[in-house]
């Protein structure tokens, strides 16, 4: 058991009945009545995120998780597989509980959490940052430059659609970030 003073960014917890993990909380203490902390969790089996606040003190089961390190290897229609860097042993995923699976390359070390009690993945960790090729975009007009707004599409290796400023152009490596998809820098 837990309280609302143990939460932290990437716990698991039970409430209702299913696991969330605790993507951002709060704790605010008014001028006036109890404290209560604010939080956002992420639904493990669906993906949803919801709102939701506990008054301060109030006990909540945490879930036993561990995050083990694991390869990715290859996609097909069984799921993903991905191969346990300690154990060496083969695990299929389905593609709902990794977030991003199109930015998957083979060889990518990744962060699989499971479930300590049923052994169940629940999630898959990407790395932050992965630095892509781009295959194909719109080749960039002269003149264009980092100060602009502007974006286009480009195609990552992976098959992936990136939103890229103009001045990327087809053969460049990008970084991209994997929570959002987001082209953060070029890469020399």
């Amino acid at each position: 058991m837990a309280t609302t003073a143990d939460f932290r960014n990437g716990m698991c917890i039970e409430y209702n009945g299913q696991l969330f993990f605790i993507v951002q909380f709060q704790h605010v203490k008014p001028g006036k009545g109890a404290a209560f902390v604010r939080t956002k969790l992420k639904n493990v089996s669906t993906g949803k995120v919801i709102e939701n606040t506990f008054n301060a003190g109030v006990k909540v089961n945490e879930a036993r998780v561990e995050r083990r390190p694991h390869q990715f290897l290859y996609n097909d229609d069984m799921g993903y597989h991905f191969m346990n860097a300690e154990t060496f042993d083969q695990v299929p995923i389905s593609k709902e509980i990794i977030d991003n699976p199109e930015l998957l390359k083979e060889g990518m070390q990744v962060e699989v959490v499971y479930h300590a009690d049923t052994e169940t993945p629940l999630m898959v960790n990407l790395p932050t940052h992965i630095t892509f090729e781009v295959t194909y975009t719109e080749p960039g007009v002269r003149g264009d430059t980092s100060s602009t707004n502007s974006l286009k599409q480009a195609k990552v290796e992976t098959g992936a659609t990136i939103m890229v400023p103009l001045f990327v152009n087809t053969g460049d490596k990008i970084k991209v970030d994997t929570r959002d998809k987001s082209y953060v820098e070029r890469v020399k």
